[in-house]
């Protein structure tokens, strides 16, 4: 079983300009602690994603473990370290299939019908969520609340994810509500480095 660090960054490739600005902000999370990195590019077309992502790699040390967004094809491609699959995205053994078993796989999950499923499948961690109301995503799934998290704590003993709305003010009530790791996307935006430290303060 994997362990999960408390602060699983999501780096949503839409937020940046170029490449050189995703570069430049994943070495600032590095710097503020920061051991798990998702890339994620829903728009971006499969050339771009491999050439940011290799960039990406390029630049930060091998022990920054590196998960691909929905493409295991790309995963293995840029060398990264693993993948993470939506419930629209290849199924968890579609995706072992691809990458093998030596390469982390992630789900995500919004209610306890598919924490179920998902715990019996061949992802070794489940993300939870939106934990709370979320600008990250144009339809995003119901809200799901603490209750959720400690809904899908009940139901599995694989590494638990929350994300979905969670900053430096609620990110302890999360974890109190019984996730390993909270993933989050816009509350590092500004000032990367500073919010990495300061989430890691906050949840060690």
């Amino acid at each position: 079983m994997i362990t999960l660090p408390r602060l699983y960054a999501v780096l949503d490739a839409s937020k940046f300009p170029d490449t050189r600005a995703i570069c430049v902000f994943a070495e600032e999370l590095v710097a503020g602690g920061l051991t798990l990195l998702q890339y994620r590019n829903k728009n971006g077309s499969a050339r771009e994603m491999l050439e940011q992502s290799r960039e990406l790699k390029r630049h930060l040390p091998n022990s920054v473990q590196l998960i691909m967004n929905d493409r295991p094809d790309l995963c293995l491609a840029a060398g990264f370290d693993g993948v993470h699959v939506g419930q629209d995205d290849l199924s968890p053994e579609g995706a072992r299939k691809v990458i093998g078993d030596s390469f982390t796989l992630g789900v995500s999950t919004h209610n306890p019908a598919q924490t179920r499923i998902a715990d019996k499948s061949a992802a070794d961690y489940i993300a939870i969520g939106p934990v709370f109301v979320t600008p990250a995503k144009v339809n995003p799934d119901p809200v799901v609340g603490l209750d959720g998290v400690r809904a899908a704590r009940a139901l599995t003993r694989k590494p638990l994810v929350a994300i979905g709305g969670i900053t430096r003010a609620n990110c302890l009530s999360v974890i109190e509500a019984g996730a390993d790791s909270v993933a989050v996307i816009s509350d590092l935006l500004l000032g990367a480095r500073k919010s990495a430290e300061e989430f890691f303060r906050i949840l060690r």
